[in-house]
C-alpha cells in the first residue's frame, strides 16, 4: 500500500507534468517556400526565438512546401488546420483584394521607393485582414518580378508569342481577364503546377523572383530573363487572431517585436542573394535579355492602357490611388527622375 504522503507527492508531479504540458502553445504555421529556402530558415530563426523568449511556452511548427499552393495553406487555416502562414500578395488578396496595391506593375523603380511605399500603406491594409480575422505579424518582400521565357523577350510583343502562366492563387480571374485583353496567351495554374508545366511545354514563360526561379529549379526550362523589373513580390506573416489571443498577453508585445526584426534581417537577405541567384543562374545557362528605351517605353505604354482597369478590377481604387500617391511623394521628397 502507498502511503498518503506519497499518493500527495504521485499526484502533485502529475498536475505538475500536466500544467507543463498544457502550457505549450503551439502555432501551426506554413509556406510554399522548400526547406532549404531562406525564408524557411526566417521561420526557423522566429520559432527558435519565441521558444526563448517565452521559455518553451510559445513555438511554431513550420510546413514548408508541403501542403500545396498558397490558397490550399489558406483553406487550411480557415478550417482551424493551420493557425497562420507566410505568404506573398497572390495569396493574400484572397483574404482581402487590397493587398494587391503592391504588385502595380512597373510602378516601381527601386527597393527604396518600394519599402516607402509598403510601410506607408501597411497601417491602412492591416485593418482590413483584421477585420476578416488575421492579424500581420510582419510585412516582408520575395523579390523583384521578372520574366523567364524559353525564347528571347525583349518588349511586349516577343512575350505574347509564349504560353504565359499567370496565377491561380487569390482572386485571380480578373487579372488575367487583363493579361488576355493586352493579346497575352496565357495558362492560369497553381504555382505547384509551373513545374510539370515547363517540362510538357504547357507554359514556356511565367513571372518570378530570380530566388524563387533558382530555389525551385524552374529556370533550366527557361534559358531567357527579360532585364525588367516588373513589380516587387511582397508578402506577410500572419497569425489568425483565435491563434494569437491563445498566447498569454505578456508575450505578444515580444514576440510581435522579434517578428519584425527577423523580417529585416530577410529584407536585408533577399535584396542580398536577389543578385547571387541571377549569377549562379547565368553560371547555368541563364541569358539576361537587355530592354532598351525604346522597349521600355514599349512596356510602360502597354502597362499605363491598362491602369484604368487595375484600379478598382484588381485593385481597390481608394487603395491604387494610395498607392502612387505615396509612391510619387517618395520620388518628390528625394528627387527620383
Amino acid at each position: 500500500m502507498l502511503s498518503h504522503s506519497f499518493k500527495l507527492i504521485i499526484a502533485l508531479v502529475f498536475v505538475l507534468f500536466s500544467t507543463s504540458l498544457a502550457a505549450e502553445i503551439v502555432i501551426k504555421m506554413a509556406t510554399v517556400a522548400p526547406k532549404d529556402s531562406i525564408w524557411y530558415e526566417n521561420l526557423k530563426t522566429v520559432d527558435e526565438r519565441w521558444k526563448l523568449a517565452t521559455n518553451g511556452q510559445v513555438r511554431l511548427r513550420i510546413y514548408a512546401g508541403t501542403l500545396g499552393d498558397e490558397d490550399d495553406i489558406l483553406r487550411r487555416v480557415r478550417v482551424g488546420q493551420l493557425n497562420g502562414a507566410a505568404i506573398s500578395t497572390a495569396g493574400l488578396s484572397s483574404i482581402d483584394p487590397a493587398t494587391q496595391a503592391m504588385h502595380i506593375p512597373l510602378a516601381f523603380i527601386t527597393n527604396q521607393e518600394m519599402e516607402y511605399v509598403r510601410d506607408g500603406i501597411a497601417g491602412q491594409l492591416e485593418p482590413l485582414l483584421e477585420a476578416k480575422g488575421f492579424r500581420v505579424l510582419a510585412w516582408g518582400e520575395v523579390g523583384w518580378v521578372h520574366f523567364f521565357t524559353r525564347e528571347p523577350v525583349r518588349t511586349p510583343d516577343d512575350l505574347r508569342k509564349q504560353k504565359l502562366f499567370v496565377w491561380s492563387n487569390g482572386d485571380s480571374s480578373e487579372g488575367e481577364k487583363l493579361w488576355q485583353n493586352l493579346g497575352f496567351n496565357t495558362v492560369s495554374l497553381s504555382s505547384i503546377d509551373i513545374m510539370p508545366a515547363l517540362q510538357t511545354g504547357m507554359i514556356t514563360a511565367y513571372q518570378a523572383p530570380p530566388l524563387m526561379a533558382l530555389a525551385n529549379q524552374w529556370f533550366p526550362f527557361t534559358p531567357y530573363m527579360t532585364d525588367l523589373k516588373w513589380a516587387p513580390l511582397t508578402g506577410a506573416t500572419i497569425i489568425t487572431e483565435s491563434a494569437w489571443n491563445r498566447i498569454p498577453a505578456r508575450f505578444q508585445q515580444e514576440l510581435f517585436r522579434i517578428s519584425t526584426e527577423e523580417v529585416l534581417h530577410l529584407q536585408a537577405a533577399v535584396r542580398s542573394l536577389e543578385q547571387e541567384a541571377i549569377d549562379a543562374m547565368v553560371e547555368r545557362g541563364l541569358t539576361i535579355v537587355p530592354v532598351d528605351r525604346a522597349a521600355m517605353d514599349a512596356w510602360l505604354t502597354t502597362v499605363k492602357t491598362v491602369y484604368p482597369q487595375i484600379r478598382g478590377s484588381v485593385v481597390p481604387a481608394r487603395y491604387f490611388d494610395e498607392t502612387i500617391r505615396l509612391r510619387d511623394e517618395y520620388r518628390s521628397l528625394h528627387a527620383v527622375k
